[in-house]
């Protein structure tokens, strides 16, 4: 077992890597045969850690990393990966000479950045190579279809760039009823089919995100792009019935400080609990600070001993406090907010449910204050 830092404050993200490494086997089964598998670690890989889940996923099959910054790529390459990293969104033009250097497939669905790195390629004397996305119906970025062929012509003869790939991302994926998927799906075929007539080759075709990957095997194409599935959580509640993946991660503690407290006396800021009986009352070395939402006040449970524990009262900066009632524990009994305790399970999904979010920001937003601490490395 290994952790980022010292862990001094009794908390702790623990990192399953084998779990991860089971994700990506399982999942890359799911994909045809020479079917590439990019690992996205971007945003710390959800929460997770970009370098040890990078390193986990590519020795379980993966053949390549995405990310949504330069900064992202960066970091990974300085941390020694020589494999492919594929940016999924468009940098400012004024990085394209660092995404040259960086020797990253850049994602391209405007003139402006597309000539920048022709400019920085041309002055370093090396190619930039891009993959066009077209917007098949999301309309967050991406090119129109109509103008797809145009557009990718255009930027394939400037000079050294080459376009190597065409891409679109898939909006409704996660609700398998909806026939928008199908929608997304033909909108992209006629695109990619106009872009390789025009350019006269072929290019790496990809769509499928982790629901894709799980629901919608039409769309697995040249590649997949999978993130939040290789962590061992769901896209959406639509896959409830999908028990093969393993959670990654564990967010637990230790138990700061225990009290007996009278009934009918307030906890925490506004005094906005008070137990109707006399309870002990145990704080936990966590809140809002670390990622643990003030919206779970009165909402939401810990495991302490196997069993569930209301969190009681406001979430504090830095503490949350915990009602155990008559069952005092002492000071360093440990406690988990999200993963298993003995038969129980809290899920991300269940604190995201509680919460009106999803299992995403609530893993996301696991602030850097709480080491990430990583078990079963190789």
């Amino acid at each position: 077992m290994t952790s980022s830092v010292d862990n001094i404050r009794p908390l702790w993200a623990k990192v399953d890597l084998g779990c991860v490494r089971h994700n990506v086997r399982f999942l890359k089964g799911l994909t045809p045969p020479g079917c590439l598998f990019m690992a996205v670690v971007k945003a710390n890989a959800y929460g997770h850690g970009d370098a040890q889940v990078a390193r986990a996923a590519i020795a379980a099959g993966a053949d390549c990393l995405g990310v949504a910054l330069v900064e992202e790529a960066d970091r990974l390459r300085r941390a020694g990966f020589d494999c492919p990293i594929y940016l999924l969104f468009e940098p400012p033009p004024a990085a394209a000479a660092r995404v040259v250097e960086l020797d990253v497939t850049c994602s391209v669905y405007t003139k402006e950045l597309a000539r920048a790195l022709s400019q920085a390629a041309r002055a370093m004397g090396k190619m930039a190579h891009v993959h066009v996305k077209v917007d098949s119906g999301m309309h967050r970025v991406g090119v129109n279809p109509s103008d797809i062929r145009k557009f990718a012509s255009l930027v394939d003869a400037m000079p050294n760039v080459e376009v190597k790939g065409i891409y679109t991302h898939l909006a409704l994926a996660t609700d398998l009823e909806d026939p928008f998927t199908v929608h997304q799906l033909d909108v992209f075929e006629k695109a990619f089919k106009d872009v390789e007539f025009a350019l006269g080759r072929g290019l790496l075709k990809h769509a499928a995100n982790s629901a894709g990957v799980l629901a919608f095997p039409e769309s697995h194409y040249d590649m997949v792009r999978v993130g939040i599935a290789m962590l061992g959580l769901l896209p959406s509640v639509a896959f409830a019935g999908v028990n093969e993946l393993e959670p990654a991660l564990t967010l637990a503690g230790e138990i700061a400080f225990v009290k007996r407290v009278a009934a009918g006396e307030g906890i925490s800021y506004g005094l906005t609990y008070a137990p109707t009986e006399n309870s002990y009352i145990a704080t936990l070395p966590v809140g809002y600070a670390d990622g643990v939402s003030r919206r779970l006040c009165k909402n939401a449970d810990v495991l302490i001993a196997g069993a569930r524990k209301p969190i009681v009262g406001t979430i504090c900066m830095d503490t949350c406090m915990v009602d155990l009632g008559d069952e005092p524990v002492e000071p360093g009994t440990p406690f988990v907010l999200i993963g298993a305790d003995g038969s129980e399970r809290i899920t991300a999904e269940e604190v995201a449910q509680k919460t009106g979010t999803i299992n995403y920001e609530i893993v996301c937003a696991i602030s850097l204050r709480v080491p990430r601490v990583y078990t079963n490395e190789t």
